[in-house]
């Protein structure tokens, strides 16, 4: 989900695995001229920013060697999956309500699904939608390989909320999952 951190935790996560790190919605800006993510909502419209997802996600499906952080939505259109699978997916599983007070601080008005809101009302606006958004995408955010579920990281810390998760200890989490992940499967394989 948008604010969940992808960018921010994707770099630490490259930087610990010596890869790269590439943001899908910063090639789409790049390939639209500089057009940021909400000018291109604005002047298009969803559908055409989804198919320049598609566009962008195809090329670096045959990237190796990279941590991508891609929007929010890009689950949501099955074909996508075809190319998340070339790779290893996580799932920042952030609560909304932490989400909702990441995006109104950082500003809702260059996040094109949410609106430009303001003032005291904006956290309680921005969740709205955001629940809204999630109930659509919940299915598709649980498809993920990994999932690093914030709130459980909080109690097994002993941290009061989410905001007290550095992105480095998140980022370590990560490495953690995937490292289980990866387990798993040899187990599985070896089972078979």
């Amino acid at each position: 989900m948008m604010g969940s951190g992808k960018t921010t935790v994707g770099k630490l996560l490259a930087e610990a695995l010596e890869y790269e790190f590439l943001d899908s919605d910063k090639l789409i800006e790049d390939a639209a001229g500089g057009m940021t993510v909400a000018q291109f909502f604005k002047e298009q419209d969803e559908e055409k920013f989804r198919n320049a997802e598609t566009e962008v996600l195809v090329k670096l499906s045959s990237t190796g060697r990279s941590v991508v952080a891609t929007g929010g939505g890009i689950v949501v259109r099955p074909l996508n999956w075809t190319y998340l699978r070339q790779g290893l997916t996580i799932w920042l599983n952030v609560p909304l309500d932490a989400l909702a007070e990441r995006v109104v601080a950082a500003g809702t008005h260059t996040r094109p699904l949410l609106g430009d809101s303001q003032g005291d009302a904006a956290v309680v606006k921005a969740l709205e939608k955001l629940k809204a958004i999630y109930k659509f995408r919940a299915p598709s955010y649980a498809k993920a390989d990994v999932a690093v579920c914030f709130q459980e990281l909080v109690v097994r810390l002993g941290y009061e909320h989410v905001r007290d998760l550095s992105p480095m200890v998140i980022a370590f989490q990560m490495l953690e999952e995937i490292n289980k992940f990866y387990k798993m499967k040899k187990n599985g394989a070896a089972a078979a």
